[in-house]
């Protein structure tokens, strides 16, 4: 075990004069109260550490001692539901209400095994090697570690409840040695865990959202970024997103973000029904907490814990989305740190890496073939949080770059109360043609068609609206006054979704399919009447569009007849205005 004396501390960084062997991205501890850092950089006769810890009170001369291995977490059954701090170091069950410098990882846990193979039968790494229980109502599987040699099994336990950290399995590999397997493993945060092959992304993330779903769908597996200045709505967006998409596993980071915004995620999820199993949501969920006021390093690997949560989850076989809120705030670590480290300071004061360590964390996002042969993936979703809502800033740039759809929240529209606050200008989606045959497939044979053809009238309305300002809108030529009629449907209708509805708080894909038809043929509809001389206003003024303004919070998920009546009712309307205009 190598040693290193400190010679410099500045905030969560410190020199050391080496007293034997380090490598880079060793886990160390510091001092009596076994601080937890990292080794950042190794010259010939010093090396940098990074605590990610309160530095408070250390001096020169404390002892600095290295683990051998690189900075890792501990995996298994036990990270299930539970509560944990950057380090996946456990903080909701704790009677001390403070994080204490130099908090052990979680205490083994026992649970339910069962095994799933015998004696004798041949393992590969990554491997299922039995099922585990911890009272969450979602089996878990044990796993050869990928790191492992695979081999033949010479002794496996019984079922029964054993200690999550005890050896279970004894495989005796084809080099000669004899290597055990627990329920629980350490796996380094920054290595990603090896697959088989990573396979495409052809079916959408559904999140209950029209404006997600329909207009800037997520591939599942895919990247999406949620950009949006204070107070338009980004972790009650994403709090949405945890509670109805339809993911096996959700794994949320609170990096950096205030510590009441993470108590009442916290209640929330302990009160709120997945809708799923009819259980506490948080049962499903893993939070990491890392608010605002503990070390500003820490937040540098809470994302990287998190990532390594969730591909631990996807390697049994699980769909996992893990929701990073926010990044920005996980950049301000990174120039802290490069600033100390007295690093040439980039675009606003980022390192000049701070590019390639966002493509990192993104790309280890994917829908994968796993070692064990099962399909599962991980989907990313990061919250960024430009500084006065300017998307020009590096964070959200470089973040552009590497998320196949961006989710741009507007400070007007939240502050109109229009909920999901997602500006259809300011969003894209580079993957939703790759989904169009999911939609194809799900019965909505026009969704490309008719997705196009709302973002074009949105950019239209866009247009036309600061016409409407300059000459009023009863001085527009008849069309463009149509334009804005249906404009006001898609958005009204369509993109405002109440979370306070019974009805319309979450809306199927097959819900979502019938709305964009009936709101499809309202547009082509009018455009006939229009043709045939019917006014713009005459058609605003009939009854059947007042009902398809509100048919998103008056008919329930399912009531496919109310929708059936909606629609005869349409094409009633058009049919007796037309037939009045040529009379």
């Amino acid at each position: 075990m190598s040693t290193a004396e400190t010679t410099w501390i500045s905030g969560p960084v410190l020199r050391a004069r080496p007293d034997g062997s380090f490598r880079l991205r060793e886990s160390v501890t510091v001092g009596e109260q076994a601080l937890l850092g990292e080794v950042i950089r190794i010259a010939r006769e010093e090396i940098t550490v990074q605590l990610y810890e309160d530095t408070s009170g250390l001096r020169p001369g404390i002892e600095v001692t290295g683990s051998g291995r690189l900075l890792s977490i501990r995996v298994g059954p036990a990270i299930l539901s539970g509560i944990f701090d950057g380090l996946l170091r456990p903080v909701g069950d704790t009677r001390d209400p403070y994080v204490k410098p130099g908090m052990q990882p979680q205490a083994a846990r026992r649970f339910r095994f069962t095994p799933s193979v015998r004696v004798g039968d041949a393992v590969l790494p990554g491997a299922a090697i039995g099922e585990v229980s911890n009272g969450t109502g979602i089996d878990q599987r044990c796993l050869v570690p990928p790191d492992l040699p695979g081999g033949s099994i010479t002794a496996i336990a019984d079922a029964g409840e054993y200690p999550d950290d005890q050896p279970i399995c004894w495989i005796d590999a084809p080099d000669g040695r004899r290597v055990t397997v627990a329920m629980s493993h350490d796996w380094p945060v920054r290595v990603p865990r090896p697959v088989t092959a990573r396979l495409p992304s052809d079916d959408p993330m559904l999140t209950g959202q029209r404006v997600i779903d329909c207009l800037f769908p997520v591939a599942r597996g895919g990247t999406g970024a949620i950009p949006g200045g204070f107070g338009t709505g980004k972790t009650v967006l994403l709090e949405t997103v945890a509670k109805w998409c339809n993911a096996d596993i959700i794994v949320y980071v609170g990096c950096g973000e205030r510590g009441n915004e993470m108590a009442g995620l916290l209640a929330e999820f302990t009160e709120l029904e997945d809708p799923r199993s009819g259980r506490p949501l948080l049962e499903r969920t893993v939070v990491i907490a890392n608010t605002s006021n503990m070390p500003v390093s820490a937040r540098e690997a809470s994302i990287y814990t998190g990532i390594t949560v969730a591909e631990y989850f996807r390697d049994q076989g699980m769909n996992v989305t893990l929701m990073a809120d926010s990044t920005s705030r996980w950049a301000e670590a990174l120039r802290e740190v490069s600033g100390r480290l007295g690093e040439l300071p980039g675009e606003a004061g980022y390192p000049a890496y701070l590019s390639s360590r966002l493509a990192d964390f993104y790309e280890r996002a994917a829908r994968v073939r796993t070692l064990g042969g099962e399909i599962g993936s991980v989907t990313l979703l990061g919250a960024v949080s430009p500084p006065s809502g300017d998307f020009s800033e590096p964070v959200t740039t470089h973040t552009k770059r590497y998320v196949g759809s961006l989710w741009g929240l507007d400070a007007r529209r939240a502050q109109a109360r229009f909920y999901p606050a997602i500006h259809p200008l300011q969003s894209y989606s580079l993957v939703a043609g790759n989904l169009a045959r999911w939609w194809h497939a799900s019965g909505c044979t026009r969704w490309e068609e008719l997705r196009r053809r709302f973002l074009t009238l949105l950019e239209d309305e866009a247009r036309l609206e600061r016409m409407a300002r300059i000459i009023g809108r009863d001085a527009m030529p008849a069309r463009q006054r149509l334009v804005l009629i249906c404009a006001q449907l898609v958005n009204e209708c369509f993109l405002r979704q109440s979370a306070f509805s019974v009805n319309d708080r979450y809306a199927s894909p097959a819900r979502q399919a019938v709305m964009m038809r009936l709101i499809g043929g309202f547009i082509e509809g009018s455009e006939r009447l229009l043709d045939a001389g019917v006014a713009p206003e005459a058609i605003r003024d009939q009854p059947v569009f007042r009902r398809l303004m509100r048919m998103g919070e008056e008919i329930e998920d399912g009531d496919w007849e109310a929708f059936s009546a909606l629609d005869r009712e349409l094409t009633a309307t058009i049919r007796r205005l037309i037939n009045e205009a040529r009379e």
